[in-house]
């Protein structure tokens, strides 16, 4: 049996990562497993979910996927390199896994590659240097000391939101030395973070959930696997439409001093951010206005979206560990069932199933669990019917008997 492994937020499941899934087992063969290494409670758009890991596992399962692991909060929420570093050791680390199958604009694994090599050689650095101080947009300097290696052609695939998270993930398999071989699925319907007026082959999970949070049930309900519906009745808003999120973060914001703001990861800390931070903290009365006080052509939009959230959660650069400490089960099927039974011969790193057994982890993952648990009750605050904190200790995976034949 094939194993394929992919990363993943599904934000919610929907067609077109039904389509990934499907086509990554026709070029592996039908009865190849699927592992998913999905984000939890918060994506690296520095925003809740629209549903909560476990529904979100659960519909991943229903579109084909066969066992979902999670992605740490501490890697979820953060840059595409961060990202794919940590999607990219926990698949490694089952010790099972052959192919990263990843989407991508281009379709084509070959520039990806040509790409992620030259990000990775020290002429790039020094063009990279050179050009930060003009006060750019990282992503836009980095795509200019690319095509200034490459040309403007090569380059090009920097632009495009997949392209670029696969060429990190190129990067990262690399870097680690993993025997994973990679491969792309070209992705197809809407582009990401589009709002389409048409009827695309897939909508986008921006849209997706843009719908959902309107009440619109229709529109989605063609891109979305039998059940979703159900399962998603009570979406979560975007944290700048929820009256109750923005007092909990700017309540946070608030208290912040240079010091706090210097301590999260991407701070600025070396250029002034932190104290253009603080005064954005303590004059804003909603987020949208602490995004606008804080911006600069250097920081964009993203970055100051996910340090807030780093605030709100009250994490530091310096909790995240160097590696992944342990891979959590949120979702599996019969299928998965082998893959795991698997897994406990091959995998470098505790599989974590049931969650009272986090206590016997080893202190640096146990500390990542509670930090993990702690980020799951600030996210179940968020929700309209308020529940007793702890769910991360009390909930255990999802198990699908039945296989679905898509």
């Amino acid at each position: 049996m094939k194993i394929a492994g992919i990363i993943a937020e599904y934000n919610p499941f929907h067609t077109g990562h039904a389509y990934h899934i499907a086509q990554t087992r026709a070029a592996l063969g039908p009865e190849s497993a699927v592992v998913a290494v999905m984000s939890g409670n918060w994506v690296q758009g520095a925003e809740c979910a629209i549903a909560d890991k476990w529904t979100r596992a659960r519909l991943a399962l229903l579109g084909g996927a066969d066992l979902v692991l999670e992605l740490p909060t501490l890697w979820a929420v953060s840059s595409a390199e961060t990202f794919a570093r940590g999607g990219v050791e926990i698949l490694d680390a089952c010790g099972v896994v052959d192919v990263l199958s990843f989407g991508s604009e281009s379709g084509d694994l070959e520039p990806l590659a040509q790409a992620a090599a030259c990000l990775d050689t020290p002429a790039y650095r020094l063009e990279l240097n050179a050009l930060l101080p003009s006060g750019l947009s990282f992503p836009r300097c980095r795509q200019l000391a690319a095509q200034n290696l490459l040309g403007e052609e090569a380059a090009a695939v920097l632009a495009s939101p997949n392209n670029n998270l696969g060429i990190e993930y190129l990067r990262a398999i690399r870097r680690l030395g993993s025997a994973m071989a990679p491969m792309t699925v070209r992705r197809e319907g809407a582009a990401h973070n589009s709002l389409s007026q048409d009827r695309p082959a897939h909508l986008s999970a921006t849209q997706v959930r843009a719908c959902l949070r309107q009440g619109d049930r229709d529109t989605p309900a063609p891109y979305l696997v039998p059940g979703a519906l159900e399962l998603l009745k009570a979406p979560l808003p975007r944290l700048e439409e929820n009256p109750t999120a923005q007092r909990l973060v700017l309540a946070r914001l608030r208290t912040m001093s240079e010091l706090d703001w210097a301590a999260l990861p991407d701070s600025g800390a070396g250029e002034g951010l932190p104290s253009r931070l603080v005064l954005a903290g303590r004059r804003a009365a909603s987020l949208d206005e602490f995004y606008d006080i804080a911006k600069t052509k250097r920081y964009t939009h993203a970055r100051l979206r996910r340090l807030a959230l780093w605030a709100y959660l009250g994490l530091t650069a310096q909790d995240r560990p160097p590696h992944v400490p342990y891979l959590r089960v949120l979702a599996f099927n019969t299928r998965g069932q082998e893959v795991l039974a698997r897994m406990r011969k091959t995998a470098q790193l505790p599989i974590l199933v049931k969650p009272a057994r986090a206590r016997r982890l080893s202190p640096q993952a146990q500390r990542l669990f509670e930090l993990e648990a702690r980020c799951t009750d600030l996210y179940d605050l968020l929700r309209p019917d308020l529940a007793p904190g702890g769910r991360e200790w009390r909930t255990s995976p999802c198990f699908q008997k039945e296989v679905p034949q898509l």
